[in-house]
């Protein structure tokens, strides 16, 4: 009974500070195309190692990025973690430069024990996320052009251990949020064109991880995560606002999502070593098909030229702990990591790219190796090729949070 108030009162919160959204820190141009920048559930500490997660099984860690992992959970605790972003963007087109600071509340996730072998976990986690301002001149007249918003997961998801070595699970989640793309003109008059797109769908990532205990101290994980492609739900519109017209403003276009919208069939694929549970090592690969995903225009709303491609990533990473039973600094966790992703959009031709490293800690609580603070920063490069259009480097910090409470467990009175 007191596992179920506990997942209540952590299900209302997280709805009622979920309403807005996610805080979305993305301050990027790209984040124009599509659906915006995607994210791919990392937590903090996996964002440390290159946004790796798929073979990773830490009864101790909340890894949403593939629900098998969470059978692992310790029978004895109930598990937080939230996460903040700060990012700095430094960007160049040409000779011309520019600078923005973003940031925000990124996630927050619990996991916890529902039965032997079976844990369970639930948490908002960002999607996508819309960000940017920019403009310049034209012809006897001025441009701008900005964007916000993002869309959020509300999930909840469970990890089942039917045997030994093999774990699977699966995450089901409501999939939310709007994002709104402004282009203003100013000539003879002035015309602002705005598109929106407001999600209210469901989505569903499946997972499994299998085991091979080498000896007492060498461990190999294999995991793997499968989503289907689905049609979207929802509404996306276009309306124009012209200085000059009686009505002021004109809806050019609206349209349901369903038919017209889909998300693409996403598969992730990991391989782990561990030794002694204090050195960890892995590498990850991901592949999502969006050029087979449909995506309509709205007319007089869509920037030339743009069309999906397949995204595919790699990462990898390695976590380690000098001794568990040592001082202060042998019991800290150590964290590095890199990764190249090969993104969905491209643009008069040119593919989207990015690529990073990331360095992270963990700070046990005094008097405790349970609770973690976890410190990261992560620097990426995005850019275009064959042609460079806009070149960014981001030096973002993550600051997030692992509460491990045993709230399960009794003392003895003798």
């Amino acid at each position: 009974m007191k596992v179920i108030k506990h997942i209540i009162a952590a299900l209302v919160v997280m709805a009622a500070w979920s309403l807005p959204s996610l805080a979305q820190s993305t301050t990027s141009p790209y984040s124009k195309l599509g659906f915006g920048l995607l994210n791919d559930n990392a937590t903090g500490i996996q964002r440390s190692m290159g946004g790796v997660g798929y073979a990773m099984q830490n009864g101790r860690q909340i890894n949403v990025m593939n629900p098998a992992s969470y059978s692992q959970v310790d029978s004895l605790t109930f598990l937080w973690d939230l996460g903040l972003d700060i990012s700095n963007c430094w960007s160049k087109e040409g000779d011309k430069k520019g600078y923005n600071l973003g940031g925000g509340l990124d996630y927050i996730t619990m996991e916890f024990r529902l039965a032997k072998n079976l844990g369970g976990a639930i948490g908002v986690v960002p999607f996508s996320s819309v960000g940017y301002t920019f403009g310049g001149n034209i012809d006897s007249g001025t441009d701008s052009r900005s964007g916000s918003g993002g869309l959020s997961e509300l999930f909840a998801g469970v990890g089942y251990r039917p045997f030994k070595g093999l774990s699977i699970g699966a995450n089901f989640s409501y999939l939310f949020g709007t994002t709104t793309n402004n282009t203003a003109v100013t000539s003879v008059s002035s015309t602002q064109f705005t598109r929106n797109l407001e999600v209210r769908d469901w989505n569903m990532r499946l997972g499994l991880q299998y085991t091979f205990n080498l000896s007492r101290k060498h461990r190999i994980v294999l995991g793997a995560t499968y989503s289907p492609k689905k049609s979207m739900h929802g509404t996306a519109w276009g309306t124009m606002y012209d200085s000059d017209l009686d009505t002021k403003v004109d809806t050019v276009s609206y349209m349901t999502m369903k038919g017209n919208y889909e998300l693409p069939t996403t598969l992730g694929a990991g391989i782990s070593y561990t030794y002694d549970n204090r050195l960890n090592l892995e590498l990850d690969y991901t592949y999502q098909q969006w050029s087979k995903a449909k995506y309509t225009p709205i007319n007089y709303f869509e920037v030339p030229d743009t069309k999906w491609n397949d995204r595919w990533k790699v990462a990898a990473g390695v976590s380690y702990i000098p001794n568990p039973r040592g001082n202060y600094l042998n019991r800290m966790t150590y964290r590095l990591g890199a990764f190249y992703n090969n993104d969905y959009t491209t643009v008069n031709g040119n593919d989207i790219r990015d690529y990073g490293l990331g360095i992270g800690f963990s700070f046990p609580a005094l008097g405790t190796n349970k609770t973690l603070v976890n410190l990261g920063v992560e620097w990426k490069h995005r850019y275009s090729a064959p042609t460079k259009l806009i070149t960014e480097d981001y030096l973002n910090i993550t600051l997030s949070v692992n509460f491990n409470e045993m709230w399960f467990w009794k003392n003895k009175i003798r």
